[in-house]
């Protein structure tokens, strides 16, 4: 999945953290959630907004960040 189009950073809002469409909930509060044991439908329910799609960008960006970490451990 291509999450650039869905993943957004802006520095002014939520402090250039990563949100999605530009929104103000972050890939971080999504990634908690789930964490926490949130289901995708339970995120869904809480957050009206958000899309199916979303929450797999989210987690897409997630791996990503992930394998570029492990690609140049000096980042």
């Amino acid at each position: 999945m291509d999450y650039r189009d869905r993943i957004t950073v802006e520095p002014g809002k939520r402090g250039g953290k990563p949100c999605i469409r530009g929104m103000r909930i972050t890939v971080y509060d999504v990634l908690d959630y789930l964490a926490g044991g949130m289901s995708e439908d339970d995120i869904l329910a809480d957050f009206p907004d958000l899309e199916r799609e979303d929450i797999r960008a989210v987690l897409a960006f997630a791996a990503d960040r992930e394998r570029r970490l492990v690609a140049d451990p000096a980042a």
